[in-house]
């Protein structure tokens, strides 16, 4: 594969990545009993972006290391995910 594949398939993995993360351990602002005036009672009160950024790059680079392997070694290729005959 090119990198500029390899680069978008870890592109597309971080970010849905990032999106199954981001909900984790988050308090609201009303479960703190602190609400900001001006915003809802349900944002957050600490966000940690960029704790959560991190742990996103860390959790999506072993999931893309994973899914390489399986690429590599022939585990699953194009015919699998396509239901191709093979060849």
């Amino acid at each position: 594969m090119q990198i500029s594949t390899l680069l978008a398939i870890y592109f597309v993995m971080w970010w849905i990545t990032l999106f199954t993360i981001l909900p984790i351990r988050v308090r609201t602002q009303e479960e703190a009993g602190e609400v900001v005036p001006g915003t809802t009672a349900s944002a957050p009160a600490q966000p940690m972006l960029l704790k959560k950024m991190l742990w996103t790059t860390l959790v999506s680079a072993v999931l893309f290391a994973i899914a390489s392997a399986i690429h590599v070694l022939g585990g699953i290729g194009m015919e699998d995910i396509l239901f191709l005959p093979k060849r």
